[in-house]
C-alpha cells in the first residue's frame, strides 16, 4: 500500500501524522511511504530521517498524494487539499465526526474511505489507537505549564531565607486523561491540588495522585456512553457550579478540562464565580474549542476581569510537536495496521467494531455494514 503523509496546512498545527520510527515500521511491513518535504521539520523530525527509514520524499502536495491509497493527516485537510487526492482512496486522521458538511460533501464526491479517530469506538482493542487521549495527555501537562507561567506565584511550597512561601492551590476541573495528567503535573510542581468531576469512579484515580476529591452525591447521574461525562439537568447543573463557586476564594489556579463529546462545553465557572477568585489568580480553560467552561473564556485568547487571567488555548497539543507526533504516529499507526491485511492491502471489514466506527464515508456514502472490501496496494 502507498501511503502519503502532507505537510499540516490547518492554522497553529505543528505536528506531522508519522515520524521516522513509525515510517520504519511501515515499509518493514512491506508498505510504501511518501512524505512531503518539511512535512516534519516543526515537529523535529526532518527530511533526512524520513529518507533513512525508507521513505520517499515529495516536492509538494500534489507530487505526495498522487497514487496513494492512503493519506494520514493530523488534521482536517482543506477542500482543495481533499479534491486532489485520488478518487476511492482512504484518508485518516482526526477528522471530526461528520460535523463539517462541506468537507463531508467532497469526501463522498471522491468517493474516499475517511477513517477519524475522533470517532474511534471507546473500547479496550482501540485503546492503542486512542489519539484523543494521547493528545489530552499532553494538553493536561502543558496546561499547568501555561497557569505556572503566567502566575505570579510559586507552585510548591518554599523554605526560603525571606521566610516560608505557601504552596499554590490548584483546582482541575474534569478529571478525564487531561484533567488527570494536569493533576499530575501540578502535584510534581508541588501545587496542593483538588479536583472535580461528575462521575464518582474517578474518585480514586484523583485521591491516588495526591489531590483530594470534591464530593458532590450525583450517582450515576453524570455518566454516559462509554463512560464519558454526559449533559445533566438544570439543577444538577445549579448544584455544581455552586460548589464550585465555594472553592473559588482560595484557589490560585484553575485548569478547566470537561467536555461532553459532540456537545458544547459545560459552563461551571461563572461571572460571579470569577468574581470571587484573587487578583493575580489563573483560569486555564482547555474546554475553549467547544466553548470553554468558563463563562468568560474566549477561544484562542487571553481575557483579564479584575485581575483574574482567563487564558482559552487553541491547538494545545501541538505545542508540544515533538513528543505529540511521536504519541499520535503511534496511534495511527496501529490503526493502519488494523486496516491492513499481510498482504499489504487495506482491507475494511464493517462488520468489526473499530472499522465500522471510525468511518466516516466509503465509496461514495455514509458508512454503514457493507461488508468486506479490499483495495489492492
Amino acid at each position: 500500500m502507498r501511503i502519503a503523509v502532507p505537510k499540516e496546512t490547518a492554522p497553529r498545527e505543528c505536528r506531522v501524522a508519522l515520524i521516522p520510527e513509525t515510517v520504519g515500521k511501515l515499509t518493514k511491513a512491506g508498505h510504501s511511504v511518501c512524505v512531503e518535504t518539511g512535512a516534519g521539520d516543526r515537529a523535529g523530525h526532518f527530511d533526512a530521517s524520513f529518507k533513512e527509514q525508507g521513505a520517499e520524499i515529495a516536492p509538494d502536495y500534489a507530487a505526495c498524494v498522487k497514487g496513494a491509497n492512503a493519506t494520514l493527516r493530523v488534521r482536517e485537510p482543506s477542500v482543495a487539499e481533499v479534491d486532489a487526492l485520488p478518487e476511492g482512496s482512504a484518508l485518516l486522521g482526526l477528522l471530526g465526526r461528520g460535523e463539517n458538511e462541506e468537507l463531508m460533501k467532497h469526501y463522498l464526491a471522491r468517493r474516499l474511505s475517511v477513517f477519524s479517530l475522533h470517532a474511534l469506538p471507546r473500547i479496550s482493542r482501540a485503546q492503542k489507537m486512542d489519539a484523543l487521549s494521547s493528545m489530552a495527555a499532553v494538553a493536561g501537562y502543558k496546561a499547568v505549564l501555561i497557569a505556572a507561567a503566567t502566575s505570579g506565584k510559586f507552585f510548591p511550597l518554599l523554605m526560603t531565607a525571606a521566610g516560608t512561601v505557601a504552596p499554590s492551590r490548584l483546582l482541575v476541573l474534569g478529571a478525564g486523561v487531561a484533567g488527570l495528567q494536569a493533576i499530575a503535573t501540578a502535584r510534581r510542581l508541588g501545587a496542593v491540588v483538588e479536583a472535580f468531576d461528575v462521575r464518582p469512579a474517578v474518585k480514586e484515580e484523583v485521591q491516588s495522585l495526591g489531590a483530594s476529591f470534591l464530593d458532590l452525591d450525583m450517582g450515576e447521574a453524570g455518566v454516559g456512553a462509554g463512560g464519558y461525562a454526559k449533559e445533566l439537568d438544570e439543577q444538577r447543573q445549579e448544584q455544581i457550579k455552586q460548589l464550585i463557586a465555594s472553592r473559588m476564594p482560595t484557589t490560585d489556579v484553575v485548569i478547566s478540562t470537561a467536555s461532553i463529546p459532540g456537545r458544547r462545553a459545560p459552563i461551571l465557572i461563572t461571572e460571579a464565580a470569577v468574581a470571587q477568585l484573587k487578583p493575580g489568580s489563573v483560569i486555564v480553560d482547555l474546554a475553549a474549542e467547544t466553548g470553554g467552561n468558563c463563562a468568560l473564556t474566549k477561544p484562542g485568547e487571553t481575557v483579564v476581569r479584575a485581575g483574574v487571567t482567563i487564558l482559552g488555548p487553541l491547538d494545545i497539543a501541538a505545542t508540544l510537536p515533538t513528543h505529540a507526533s511521536q504519541m499520535y504516529a503511534r496511534n495511527l499507526l496501529a490503526l493502519v495496521l488494523h486496516l491492513s491485511s499481510k498482504e499489504g492491502q487495506l482491507k475494511l471489514d464493517f462488520t468489526d467494531e473499530i472499522t465500522r466506527g471510525s468511518c466516516l464515508t466509503h465509496d461514495g456514502r455514509l458508512t454503514k455494514d457493507v461488508g468486506v472490501v479490499e483495495v489492492k496496494a
